[in-house]
């Protein structure tokens, strides 16, 4: 799917899942400059801002650089952490991980799995039956309802 909001980002894609490996000149180039900032320069939006905070559709959220399917909204929990907060991905290498030492702290980063796009931290501090808390920026991402 692509619409206007995408019109500038010829890699956009709800169905696609080859993974990209674009330059950061690209990505500047085609997304908006506050989600660039997040999502190709790991910012973070400020806690109880972002749009999906405290949303409540039931649907699919996709990354909001690719089209990629992350999360479904029945893994969706009220954390009161200020991000949208999720227990699973919606499939195997829907995302990425790796290893985050900024600001003195050890976490877990969570990318997108097919354009690596910043998408926030995962902790172990989430619900049954994962015990998983995918902490992610509201500006990374995509709902579109059932």
């Amino acid at each position: 799917m692509r619409d206007a909001t995408h019109a500038s980002n010829p890699w956009y894609s709800r169905t696609d899942t080859t993974r990209l490996d674009l330059p950061d000149s690209t990505w500047k180039r085609v997304l908006p400059h506050d989600l660039y900032e997040v999502a190709r320069h790991a910012a973070t939006e400020r806690a109880f801002t972002g749009k999906y905070s405290e949303f409540e559709g039931i649907g699919t959220y996709y990354c909001a650089a690719c089209g990629n399917a992350l999360f479904r909204s029945d893994a969706k929990f009220a954390s009161t952490c200020g991000w949208p907060s999720f227990f699973e991905t919606v499939r195997p290498g829907s995302v990425s991980y790796r290893k985050d030492s900024s600001y003195g702290m050890v976490r877990t980063e969570v990318l997108c799995g097919r354009c690596g796009a910043h998408l926030g931290h995962l902790f172990d501090d989430g619900p049954p039956p994962t015990g998983k808390r995918y902490c992610m920026n509201s500006i990374s991402l995509e709902f579109e309802p059932d």
